[in-house]
């Protein structure tokens, strides 16, 4: 069947498509406009399908240089198709939404709805007004609001879940556009956060991420600063949730008591994202990161005493306005002393609104790749000696979905690690499925991933992995409908979500 001949079923009103750009906060973000669109009536448009939808949605990041290009560019390749389908419509949220409201219907006046972080809710109501009255919606809210969590849903998994739990943030880093986008912090209730996660329990869920731009300074709004790791041992007493991570921390915030809190509270993941940004001194202050090198290598000492078998991970922004080469093996030295299971390293991004953009020293493209190159090959090694270290050990891993990309040629699953490891294991005779949990021995590392080839000693069928064949059991069996064949249209690929803690500014 061609796509000219293809429609939709009665009573639906249309399929949509969401493609997703920059920090965990974003993927977040767009399950709950996904939600939003299904609740509205629509249907999310099925894989493979070439972008083939009534309504795509752009849910971008201003963090990096390049995203307004990406962004353009990618709604330049809509206008032709939305000529030839004038049904069909274009929204833009997220942080480059809130920063270019007045520009982005100028540089593209085929898009039919601009809305901005603090109010994704209005979605569907703006679409609809568009549709209506036949001319752009562009609405940007200044503060947030309705908290993202009390908004529909529909997540990408059925055995791990995302939980927001602050939104914004109150750092003042030279680099970070974030805060004037997303604002200031805002703490969700306790009683809320955990009345979700007992609810996503008793859909299936066995793990969840707690999730904020400063996730860790959680309580700083309703003034408790031991609110975090009081947060984290209450995860600890809800049956049946089997693993609780979070990100991104900030070392500032990162306090004896939530170091307690990982070690003391089982159900805590031994796994710790905590960035860095830079190990000199003098960049740091520059940054305006409240914290210098002894106070990160001390965090780090810390966890590592409460938490052997802890792997921590980082980001790193190379070329920061007025580095110099001191500066940057100051860099390598904690990188060095650190030893990160790995490092998501970013070159300095100029980003107009930042005090850094408008900084003296600013580095020659050449000096900072030739720095990202000698950092990135100092982690790979790091990260293959750590990993290294994990042949010859027993570990649980949950099964894990669209991890192992050659799974299918080297019939092997994946499945991810207590510490997060990613681990392509061999397939057993026993059938397993994405949340069900496995026990496997490690026998071989590679820099990003370790393999058990052995046979599998242990399987674990889970609430989870019922809960993950009841959603694609569901979705099988989902009726076509009757179609109605009105003309649908082809759209570009979606790129693909950037890697790393987020938004590299924590």
């Amino acid at each position: 069947m061609s796509s000219g001949d293809r429609g939709q079923a009665v009573g639906v009103k249309g399929t949509y498509e969401v493609r997703t750009y920059g920090c965990q906060m974003n993927v977040h973000d767009s399950e709950r406009l996904s939600g939003l669109l299904e609740g509205a009536g629509y249907e999310r448009a099925p894989e493979g399908s070439d972008g083939d939808a009534d309504v795509v949605v752009f849910n971008t990041c201003a963090v990096r240089e390049n995203a307004d290009n990406r962004l353009y560019g990618n709604l330049g390749r809509l206008a032709p198709m939305k000529t030839k389908r004038p049904g069909m419509q274009i929204a833009v949220g997220g942080c480059l939404a809130q920063k270019d409201r007045d520009t982005i219907v100028k540089k593209a006046p085929w898009v039919d709805v601009v809305f901005g972080t603090h109010n994704i809710g209005k979605l569907p109501v703006l679409l609809e007004r568009a549709r209506v009255q036949e001319e752009a919606q562009v609405e940007i809210a200044e503060s947030l609001e309705a908290f993202p969590s009390t908004l529909p849903t529909r997540r990408e998994s059925a055995y791990a879940a995302w939980v927001s739990i602050s939104v914004g943030c109150n750092n003042t880093c030279t680099f970070c556009i974030v805060p004037a986008l997303r604002g200031k912090e805002k703490d969700r209730r306790t009683g809320d956060i955990l009345a979700e996660i007992e609810t996503l329990v008793g859909e299936g869920v066995s793990e969840i991420t707690l999730l904020g731009q400063n996730v860790n300074a959680y309580g700083s709004d309703i003034g408790d600063r031991e609110a975090f790791s009081k947060l984290l041992r209450a995860c600890g007493k809800i049956e049946g949730l089997e693993r609780v991570r979070f990100t991104s921390p900030h070392p500032r915030d990162f306090t004896d008591d939530v170091i307690a809190a990982m070690a003391e509270t089982p159900n805590v993941m031994p796994q710790l994202h905590m960035p860095l940004q830079s190990g000199s001194d003098p960049i740091l202050k520059a940054m305006r990161r409240s914290y210098r090198q002894d106070r990160f290598l001390g965090i780090i000492e810390k966890v590592r005493a409460a938490m052997p078998d802890a792997a921590i991970s980082t980001d790193i922004i190379i070329g920061f306005p007025g580095e110099t080469e001191e500066d940057f093996e100051q860099t390598m030295h904690v990188v060095r002393e650190a030893r990160f299971a790995n490092a998501f390293t970013f070159q300095y991004s100029k980003r107009p609104g930042t005090p850094a953009a408008t900084m003296e020293g600013q580095i020659p493209k050449e000096v900072v790749q030739s720095r990202y190159e000698r950092l990135v090959a100092l982690q790979e090694e790091i990260s293959w000696e750590e990993n290294k270290k994990q042949v010859g050990r027993t570990l649980e891993l949950m099964v894990a979905e669209g991890e192992g990309r050659k799974d299918g040629a080297t019939h092997r699953l994946s499945g991810r690690a207590p510490d997060n490891r990613l681990v392509h294991f061999t397939k057993p005779d026993t059938e397993v499925r994405p949340g069900d949990v496995v026990t496997v021995e490690i026998t071989y590392a590679a820099p990003h991933h370790l393999l058990a080839e052995g046979a599998v000693l242990g399987v674990r069928r889970t609430g989870a992995g019922d809960a993950w064949e009841k959603r694609n059991t569901e979705a099988a069996a989902k009726p076509v409908g009757v179609m109605l064949g009105l003309p649908k249209i082809g759209a570009p690929e979606p790129l693909p979500v950037a890697s790393g803690s987020g938004c590299g500014c924590d």
